[in-house]
C-alpha cells in the first residue's frame, strides 16, 4: 500500500469510493453522490489548508482521508474535523488506520491540537474504529439529519493530538507545509 497526497486527477476514483456510501447508506448526509468534477473542486479547496490523502494498492485508489476546518471562527483554528472512507474491498485491512495515522501526523506538524470525527448513528464499526485510535465520545446531535425516511443522530468523538500551551502560534497551512513532507508522500499520479 502506498499513501500519498490526493490530486484532482484522483477525483474519479474518490467519487467511485464515496458514491455507494452516499447512495446506499446513511453514513453520509449527502442526497446525491458528487460527480468527479465536484470531487476535484473539493480536493482543490481542502488542500489549501488541510491534507487530503489517498491509499493506493497496485496503482488503484482504495481509500481516502482528509482534514477540514472544524469551524470558521479564528479561535477554532487549532481544531480539525477528520474523515476517512475505505472502498468495500479494502475494509478491515488496516488501510483506514494507516491513512488516519499519516493524516494525524501531518495535522500535528501543521500545529493542530484537537481532532473531531462525526459518525452517523448507529455505526458500531466506525465507533469502534475511532475509539481504537484513541478518540473519546463527547456528545450526540439528536435528530440532526433526515435521510432514508428517518431522522438520524450524529455522534461526535475527539482526539487530543497535542498540547499547545497558553500562547499557541497559528497553524501552518497545508499548502505551506506540503513542500516539507517526504517526497514519496508528495508524489501524484
Amino acid at each position: 500500500m502506498n499513501i500519498r497526497i490526493a490530486s484532482p486527477s484522483d477525483a474519479s476514483d474518490i467519487a467511485a469510493i464515496y458514491a455507494p456510501i452516499v447512495r446506499d447508506s446513511v453514513i453520509s448526509f449527502e442526497a446525491d453522490p458528487p460527480s468527479a468534477e465536484e470531487m476535484a473542486t473539493r480536493i482543490n479547496a481542502i488542500i489549501q489548508s488541510h491534507p487530503w490523502l489517498v491509499a493506493e494498492d497496485q496503482g488503484r485508489i482504495t481509500a481516502y482521508a482528509y482534514g477540514s476546518p472544524h469551524r470558521g471562527r479564528t479561535a477554532y483554528q487549532w481544531s480539525s474535523d477528520v474523515s476517512v472512507y475505505v472502498g468495500e474491498h479494502a475494509r478491515r485491512t488496516g488501510t483506514g488506520r494507516a491513512l488516519y495515522q499519516q493524516l494525524f501526523e501531518i495535522l500535528k506538524q501543521q500545529g493542530m491540537a484537537t481532532l473531531y470525527a462525526g459518525v452517523t448513528l448507529p455505526n458500531k464499526a466506525s465507533v469502534g474504529f475511532h475509539e481504537n485510535l484513541g478518540f473519546e465520545p463527547i456528545g450526540i446531535y439528536r435528530n440532526v439529519g433526515f435521510k432514508s425516511g428517518a431522522w438520524r443522530d450524529v455522534g461526535w468523538w475527539s482526539l487530543a493530538l497535542q498540547s499547545l500551551g497558553n500562547a499557541p502560534t497559528p497553524p501552518v497551512s497545508f499548502k505551506t507545509l506540503r513542500g516539507q513532507l517526504p517526497r514519496d508522500l508528495r508524489a501524484s499520479r
